[in-house]
Order: structure tokens, then C-alpha cells, then sequence
């Protein structure tokens, strides 16, 4: 591992503070050191307080920070007094801890300090680091881990045995630090935990990790248990309705729809294949960290029922460790190893399911060192429970804030790059939805950068760009509940007589094909929806009310609107609902550039702001007020709705 240290960087870091925000996001770049919020720093101070004395200060990093991205308000100021006085009580309740760590902070607006405040407190050395450093623990996690540890490093670091994170892993390091330090002690080995490094500048204890961190990757490269060569075969290329079926019985077993990601990377594909995966995936996660992340064990196959049935048998055996009114969390795997689908993650929101798959991916990498190196052994079955059934995790999931609306769900929407259906893509994803987007145009693929959010350029006259499109929106989120047909195209304005056949067929084959073939694609996914699929068709003023020079435009949007209503009458059984939404003079999309906007409104008269507002209620439409109406159609207020045709309009005479 490379030290990332930058002298000319680090010096525009003035102040204590700064050089530890400095070091820790050079740890936070590095996922082989920590992975999504995993990993803790911080730097002891003094202050100055309202009352003009000095206090000793322990900034550390607030509990679900990110160290990648962390800044000054990311860490959590607490009173080094009380801390060390904690240390020194003989018992704690971790509920107890953490009311008085938030006793403790001199901000009461920063974020709660991280469950390892104690701890940090207790090391005399003015920088901590921590890091879950993947090349350490696949030495830790062997049957002789600890043995090859103290071989590694010699009298350098400091072991302690495994002790869940909390008031007891901190009392224990107060204990044991003052009797076994010595003056080359630069680390802490905690086993199956992590490790931990200081100094008394940023950049020592940095160093010191990775110099430490080094030495542990070198020591596999040695033994041959560091680059784990591995083939794979390409996925089969069509498992749309595979994956729906797994993500809609998941989502039964969870008691809410799930995101479901497919992983393609030949070393997840070649472990699900492995003839030993019953046994060494099925040992227990590769960190306490990991076990909050991606639950105590993976699924092995797509046997819900038998994976339900084991994980209730474990709480049974276990939940004596823990208050009796202790409620099982749901029995829904986060990691599903598959050897057809390969490895499959899954979680609430889109988020969830990525941070599941990062974990996993350096978990396999873990497991298949420590099997190289001697053998692979995680955690016992009791300390897994616990950590899973933690005090403070469980009140975590009680004091969570209430799921969006569309939590869980996922949506596609045409003709997403722009006007309309970029709008409905936002409006779906403020609900909670993970979104596909298809257009033609390239920029479909780089319109957000989040994970809930993936672009495809499809030509949607191509049958099997649909088909590939369907596909690449299955694996990225797992399945398919909303569908929102916005791609279309507005012809340039000929009148009947002049109408040609290829004209015609060019507006029909968009217009109308293009949808019947998407639709007829996406129906058996739309099946396997958790909550129901939903169909929202954005159609046109020009249903109801035709207009001059647009024949073949108006004919398309009426038999697309045909096409939605008998749909409504066949799918109805299948909890499929479809509904349709006209709007009219929309200006703000691709088509309506100034130049055309100034002719229209000349041509009758009046200014660009009157005729943007040329209807009943005197109000202009606006992209955004199409989207948020197919927002709603989806959700829960048009719940007992299907085949409805609501006009977004402002009220046109002709249709009224």
C-alpha cells in the first residue's frame, strides 16, 4: 500500500483539526482501509472555553460520517475529562455510554460521537487512527491469526483479544494500554476488529498505518495468498425474469420491496461457483463492521424459504444473549450467491444494496486469502448475534426516519434526457425510487451520479435495444414497478394532403410501436412487482381535441391512449394499473426554443408570457407539474385508479 501524504497538500492544513480532516479522507480513499463510513479517527486538543479556561478536547469522528468526505462538522468535540472518568467505571450499559458521550460534547449540534470515544480517549497519543485494513484481517480471521500477527509485528503493536465495540472494548484497552505499551508501540491490534495506529502528528499515526498495513499485505505475497487467481464464465444473456422473481419473493420475506444489484465481476461470479461456498461463506462476515452492513450470513442459492427458516432457528438459539422483548429484524439475506446469477446484493434503497456489495466484494477477498494462507475462521455464532442485535444498532433502526414513498421501488422513464422525462426521473427519485432512464441521446448516461440512478441509450425502435435496455435496468436495481412511456416526437406541421406514408410510419413507429413493444417487454416484470406495477402514459391535449397539420401526431396519441386502456382491462388481474396524462403547451422542453416561442406568440398577437399562459386558469405549464402528476399516479392516492386520462392543462376550451 502507498502512502497518499502530500507535503505541499498538507501544509495549506493549518491547525490541528485541519491536518486530521487531512489525513482521514487520505484514509478514506483507500477502500482497502475502509469502506462507506467504517474506520474512525481523531485528535486530541485544547480549547478555550466560554469562561476563558482550557479544556482538553477529543474531536472524533461523528457516528455515520464518511472519512472520504469528512469535514469539521463531521467530527464530534467532547470533554476529555469526562471520557477518561468513564474509563475508569467498572461497568457501563451501552445505552448509559452513549447518553453520556452526548453529555460529554462541548457542541451540542454536531453529530453524536462514535461508540469508540472511550477508547480513543484512552490512548495517550495526540492522533488515533482506525481502519479495518482488508490485508490484516484475512491474517486475523485464521485459526493461528493471533500468533501470525504477533509473528508480523513483534513487540511494535499491541493484541488484544476480540471484545464487541462499547464500553467493554474501551475499558479493556484503558486497562491493558498503561501495563503493555512500550516506547515502540505505534499500533493496536484488535482481533477480528481492526487496527489501530498513532502519533503526535497526523502524519505519524497515518504513516504509521500504512506502513503497518504494508507490511500485512507483504506477509501474504510471501505465503502466496494475495493475488487469488480466479476465472469465470460471462452471465447468461437474458435473466430479467429470474431476478424479478428473486427480488419480488425477497421483498415478501423482508415485508417491504428490496433494491436487488447483480455483480459481474469474474471473482464474485467464480465464488459463487466454488464447490466449497456452503462452507467457507457461511462461516460469518469478516468484521463486527461487516455484520451491520450485509447481516450475519449470504444466501446460498435462491432458497428464501430454507435461508428464512435457518436465520429464525439462529435468533431462537441465540436470543437469550439479549432482552427478552427483542424483536427479530427481518430475515431478508443481503448478499445471495448464486451460481447462474452470481452475486446479488440487496437492500432498501439502492444505497443499502451498493454499500452491501462493496462489503461483500472485499469480504470474498478476505475469505479467499485467509483460505489460501491457513484457512478461513470469523467470528462464533454468539458474537455475530451480538453485534447484530446490538442495543445501540437496534435503536438505530427504531429512531430511522420514515421510508419515501417509493423506497424500495424502481421506475424507468423514456425520453429522460430532457423536458418531461428528465422531470419525472427527478420527481421519482425525490420519492425514494431507483430510477432507470432511457434516451437516445448520450447524455441519458451521465445525468446524475448517485446510486439509485442508472442511464441507458436506447433507441426505442429497436426491439432489442428495449430488450437489452429492460435487462440493464434489472441488474443495476433488480426489477421493475413503474413504468412512465414520456418518448415521443412531435412532427413539423403538414397538412393531410401533404401527409407522406414515410412521414406517417416515422411518428406511428415512435409514437405508438415503440411503446406496444416496451410495454409487451416490461408486462412480466411489471408482474412480479411488489406493491403492483403502474404504467403512466404521458399522452397529449391532442387525444381529446385534434388540431390542424398534425394528423399523424394526434393519430398516435389516441391509439397509444387506446393501447393503455385496453391494457388497463388485460393486466388489471395481474395488479397492473395504467393511467394517462394529456398536458399541453409545455414550453419548457427541447422543442420550444425562443425563436419558435417569439413566432407562436406574434402569430396571435400577444407576448411570449400571454401565450405561455394561453388557457382557462391563466397559468403556464410547466415540465415539472407534468412529472410531479405521474409521480403521484404511482403511488398510494391513485392506489384503486386504472385507465383514468387526467389532462394537465390549465384548462383548454376545446377540451373542456
Amino acid at each position: 500500500m502507498t502512502s497518499l501524504w502530500n507535503d505541499e497538500e498538507a501544509a495549506q492544513c493549518s491547525g490541528d483539526l485541519a491536518q486530521r480532516i487531512y489525513s482521514s479522507r487520505l484514509l478514506g480513499r483507500e477502500p482497502a482501509l475502509v469502506l462507506h463510513g467504517g474506520g474512525n479517527t481523531s485528535v486530541k486538543v485544547r480549547e478555550t472555553n466560554v469562561f476563558g479556561e482550557d479544556d482538553d478536547i477529543l474531536h472524533i469522528k461523528g457516528s455515520g460520517r464518511d472519512l472520504e468526505t469528512i469535514d469539521a462538522t463531521g467530527f464530534s468535540p467532547c470533554r476529555m475529562a469526562h471520557l477518561l472518568r468513564l474509563a475508569q467505571l467498572p461497568a457501563l450499559s451501552d445505552s448509559d455510554m452513549a447518553r453520556e458521550l452526548k453529555c460529554s460534547m462541548t457542541d451540542p449540534s454536531a453529530p453524536a460521537p462514535s461508540v469508540e470515544s472511550i477508547l480513543h480517549a484512552s490512548i495517550p497519543h495526540k492522533f488515533v487512527d482506525h481502519t479495518h485494513a482488508d490485508a490484516l484481517i484475512a491474517i486475523m480471521n485464521t485459526p493461528d491469526g493471533a500468533e501470525r500477527v504477533r509473528e508480523l509485528y513483534g513487540d511494535r503493536v499491541m493484541i488484544l483479544p476480540y471484545v464487541m465495540p462499547g464500553f467493554k472494548l474501551a475499558r479493556l484497552c484503558a486497562e491493558t494500554f498503561p501495563k503493555e505499551a512500550t516506547a515502540q508501540t505505534v499500533g493496536i491490534v484488535l482481533m477480528q476488529h481492526g487496527l489501530f495506529t498513532f502519533g503526535e502528528s497526523a502524519r505519524s499515526a497515518y504513516e504509521r498505518m500504512i506502513e503497518l498495513v504494508t507490511l500485512a499485505e507483504d506477509y501474504l505475497d510471501r505465503r502466496g495468498a494475495w493475488k487469488i487467481a480466479v476465472s469465470s464464465a460471462p452471465p447468461p444473456p437474458d435473466q430479467r425474469d429470474d431476478i424479478a422473481g428473486l427480488r419480488r419473493d425477497l421483498s415478501s420475506v423482508a415485508g417491504k420491496p428490496m433494491i436487488l444489484m447483480t455483480h459481474a465481476a469474474e471473482k464474485c461470479a467464480a465464488f459463487a461457483r466454488r464447490d466449497d461456498l456452503a462452507t467457507i461463506s457461511q462461516q460469518g462476515p469478516a468484521t463486527p463492521d461487516h455484520v451491520l452492513r450485509t447481516k450475519r450470513l449470504p444466501m446460498i442459492g435462491r432458497d428464501l424459504d430454507g435461508y428464512r427458516i435457518a436465520y429464525e432457528e439462529y435468533f431462537r438459539a441465540h436470543a437469550s444473549t439479549v432482552r427478552g422483548e427483542l424483536q427479530m429484524l427481518d430475515a431478508a439475506p443481503r448478499v445471495i450467491l448464486d451460481s447462474s446469477l452470481g452475486m446479488i446484493t440487496a437492500g432498501p434503497t439502492a444505497k443499502d444494496a451498493v454499500i452491501a456489495g462493496d462489503v461483500y466484494r472485499h469480504t470474498i477477498e478476505i475469505i479467499l486469502r485467509a483460505t489460501a494462507l491457513a484457512g478461513y475462521r470469523a467470528l462464533s455464532a454468539d458474537d455475530l448475534f451480538d453485534v447484530e442485535y446490538w442495543d445501540l444498532e437496534q435503536a438505530k433502526v427504531r429512531s430511522a426516519a420514515a421510508p419515501r414513498v417509493f423506497a424500495g421501488e424502481i421506475a424507468l422513464v423514456t425520453g429522460a434526457a430532457s423536458g418531461i422525462g428528465k422531470a419525472c426521473v427527478d420527481s421519482l427519485l425525490r420519492r425514494g425510487a431507483a430510477v432507470a432512464g432511457l434516451d437516445i441521446s448520450p447524455a441519458i448516461t451521465e445525468m446524475h451520479k448517485r446510486p439509485d440512478y442508472a442511464g441507458f441509450v436506447c433507441d426505442l425502435t429497436d426491439e432489442s435495444q428495449i430488450r437489452r435496455a429492460l435487462e440493464s435496468t434489472v441488474r443495476a436495481f433488480g426489477g421493475l414497478d413503474m413504468l412512465v412511456l414520456n418518448a415521443g416526437i412531435f412532427p413539423k406541421a403538414t397538412s393531410l394532403a401533404s401527409l407522406t406514408s414515410s412521414a406517417w410510419r416515422e411518428v406511428m413507429q415512435i409514437n405508438l410501436d415503440a411503446n406496444l413493444a416496451i410495454m409487451r417487454e416490461a408486462y412480466p416484470l411489471l408482474k412480479l412487482a411488489p406493491k403492483g406495477g403502474r404504467i403512466v402514459v404521458i399522452g397529449s391535449k391532442n387525444v381529446p381535441a385534434p388540431g390542424p397539420g398534425v394528423a399523424a401526431y394526434s393519430a398516435s396519441k389516441a391509439a397509444l391512449n387506446q393501447l393503455a386502456r385496453v391494457a388497463a382491462l388485460e393486466w388489471g388481474a395481474d395488479g397492473i394499473r395504467i393511467n394517462t396524462i394529456h398536458p399541453n403547451a409545455v414550453f419548457d422542453t427541447a422543442l420550444w426554443t425562443e425563436e419558435v416561442l417569439t413566432a407562436r406568440a406574434r402569430s396571435y398577437g400577444v407576448t411570449v408570457e400571454e401565450y405561455k399562459t394561453k388557457n382557462v386558469l391563466g397559468v403556464e405549464v410547466r415540465s415539472q407539474d407534468v412529472a410531479e402528476l405521474a409521480a403521484e399516479m404511482c403511488g398510494p392516492l391513485f392506489a384503486k385508479t386504472t385507465a383514468a386520462q387526467v389532462p394537465v392543462d390549465g384548462g383548454n376550451e376545446r377540451v373542456i
